[in-house]
């Protein structure tokens, strides 16, 4: 039986799908072949290509570079016909997808971040860049009847490949759109956020997923991780204690979190895996995609189009960023995230974007009449374009901490300064979210708030019934002064709207919406980094002390009507590791190191900075 499955797969590989026209009309318009193209150090990379059968005109190349396997491997078709990339297999594309070096069916040593060389002299001095040159350089070469265009495109990972394909300098490419693309794991991906470690994403992918482990001998199957034996990540990531007893679990073998435990604070390891330092005079047209609710590369896709206007401004550059989790641009409903409905499908109306940029750039057809920045605004639920992000005309607005967790745009002078505390607990963090579960959620980026603001170790502050719309366009700057019974904490802010109280039960998920309180940005900051990432300090206790951090971006309107609402706590769990909350290692701490403390978070002196536009 096992022997008639694998002939029915082989010799007919879209048996399955026959019935759809796109399908149909796939197989009997496009080739595949499957290459090992040879680099420059002669190590080779497990490449498929989808080619067109039509000779009637060339076709250009899109390319994706990919750590996350390139399958279905052998005379099995990918199955672009499921989603709107079959809109580029009508448009006569060739489509390429590559396994990288030490991944999969390619040969060659994986590293997780390949640093960029910008000096490469022989042909052992060796990127993702590299690799993308010799890649794009032999199909050129090699595939019969393109037009010598070529483009690259990916998500996440492949995001950041699509990064180094931008810098690979190649004369034949023309545009390039890496997507939610890792860009900096020391500040803002799915590894750390301002150096604290997201352990679950951290912890779930690198080890247990297996991700970081070791190259093999080229195979069409992944390493083996293990599962997690719990239902409760919660309890699952609390049991588990400090950080060392998480790094015997990765044993010898996953060398990227070993690495990452041996470098805590930022050094020149982490700022060579920094893909923006690459950036300058970038030749390609980019279009960078992002999501105002990803969890794993919302960092990402905002500082790398940061990056090129500042390091690159002759670079062509475009910023779309929409209402989405992680890749959901590429799905087929962007109608909602969890609980917070968008108007519209805003993923069909992304891809009604990309596509004809692609096509101009690669085939010479239609116009690219994209602006340089298209927002979606939630809250408003409404696409702007801008000539530029940053935008020019934004003010920057201190809302003030205030007693009775008021929050207030007038700053006042008391003669003793007043504050709110709570007692930070490590064995009894706050959790990121509310229900039981395993996996990290993807809608924790705009649930409800409200089981936070119920803990006594979260202050809430809140700006009463709004009498106008406000609306914000940019980074989010949180400026507080605090003071702590020991040497150290983190500190979580998070900028929340709240819904009216006769807000209607949503209608596709039954949820009551009435005081919603969704999540708009939040970002956390461990304080021993205040004034250095890379020299971290003690706090002197019941000293009060500055603490400011950037949360990224937002683009939100705030309607009348609804509350503007602040939450400030100390932990995030088990989103971000615990902080013992004494001046320690924290990757070597000791389960004993861990210590409840009192925080104090200074009145009128604490403030949140919003980015407002008329």
């Amino acid at each position: 039986m096992k022997k008639l499955a694998f002939l029915i797969i082989t010799f007919f590989p879209l048996i399955g799908a026959a019935q759809n026209p796109d399908s149909t009309w796939f197989v009997n318009n496009y080739i595949k072949k499957e290459i090992s193209i040879p680099m420059r150090d002669g190590v080779k990379l497990f490449t498929s290509i989808y080619q067109p059968k039509d000779q009637s005109e060339k076709h250009p190349i899109l390319i994706t570079r990919t750590p996350y396997s390139i399958a279905p491997y052998g005379k099995v078709y990918k199955a672009y016909w499921r989603s709107y990339m079959m809109k580029y297999c009508r448009e006569g594309y060739v489509l390429v997808n590559q396994d990288i070096r030490g991944k999969y069916m390619s040969e060659g040593i994986f590293e997780v971040v390949r640093p960029f060389n910008p000096n490469k002299k022989t042909s052992k001095d060796i990127d993702e860049a590299s690799d993308s040159y010799d890649t794009i350089d032999w199909l050129i070469k090699n595939i019969d009847n393109n037009n010598g265009n070529v483009g690259a495109i990916g998500i996440s990972f492949p995001g950041f490949y699509a990064t180094m394909v931008a810098l690979s300098g190649h004369p034949a490419l023309k545009a390039v759109s890496p997507q939610a693309p890792v860009t900096d794991r020391f500040f803002g991906d799915d590894d750390h956020h301002n150096g604290v470690l997201m352990l679950m994403d951290a912890f779930d992918f690198h080890v247990a997923g297996s991700f970081s482990a070791p190259s093999r001998v080229p195979s069409t199957k992944g390493a083996r991780g293990f599962r997690i034996a719990d239902q409760d990540n919660y309890n699952y990531y609390l049991k588990m204690g400090a950080l060392p007893n998480f790094t015997k679990l990765s044993g010898d073998t996953m060398k990227f979190w070993s690495d990452m435990m041996n470098h805590p604070n930022l050094d020149a390891w982490w700022k060579a895996r920094d893909a923006r330092t690459g950036m300058k005079n970038v030749k390609p047209a980019m279009l960078i995609v992002g999501g105002l609710f990803d969890a794993e590369d919302g960092y990402g896709a905002w500082n790398t189009y940061k990056a090129l206007v500042k390091q690159s401004p002759q670079t062509n550059s475009k910023l779309i960023i929409g209402p989405w989790y992680h890749g959901q641009w590429a799905s087929n409903d962007g109608t909602h995230l969890g609980n917070v409905q968008f108007g519209s499908n805003t993923a069909t109306y992304y891809q009604d974007m990309e596509v004809p940029f692609f096509n101009y750039y690669l085939k010479g057809k239609g116009t690219d009449n994209l602006s340089k920045a298209t927002i979606f605004f939630s809250g408003e639920d409404k696409w702007r374009s801008f000539s530029q992000w940053p935008l020019a005309d934004i003010k920057p607005t201190p809302i003030y901490l205030k007693e009775n967790g008021k929050l207030s745009f007038e700053a006042s002078k008391t003669p003793t300064p007043t504050f709110d505390s709570y007692i930070s607990d490590p064995a009894k963090p706050v959790p990121y979210a509310e229900k039981v579960h395993l996996r990290r959620t993807r809608e924790y980026m705009d649930d409800d708030q409200r089981f936070a603001a119920r803990r006594t170790d979260v202050l809430v502050y809140d700006t009463g019934l709004l009498t106008d719309d406000i609306t914000l366009a940019g980074p989010v700057v949180a400026d507080l002064m605090v003071s702590l019974s020991s040497t150290d904490a983190d500190f979580v802010v998070k900028l929340i709207d709240v819904f009216p109280e006769n807000t209607p039960v949503d209608p596709v998920t039954k949820y009551p919406m009435g005081g919603y309180q969704m999540l708009v940005r939040a970002e956390v900051m461990r304080g021993k980094f205040r004034n250095s990432f890379s020299a971290p300090e003690p706090f002197v206790p019941g000293k009060p002390t500055q603490v400011k951090f950037t949360l990224p971006d937002v683009a939100h309107t705030f309607k009348k009507g609804h509350k503007l609402m602040i939450q400030i706590q100390s932990s995030w769990f088990p989103l971000t590791d615990r902080n013992p909350q004494q001046f320690v290692d924290i990757n070597k701490a000791k389960d004993a190191d861990f210590v409840k403390e009192t925080i104090k978070v200074y009145h009128n002196s604490s403030k949140i900075i919003l980015p407002v536009i008329k």
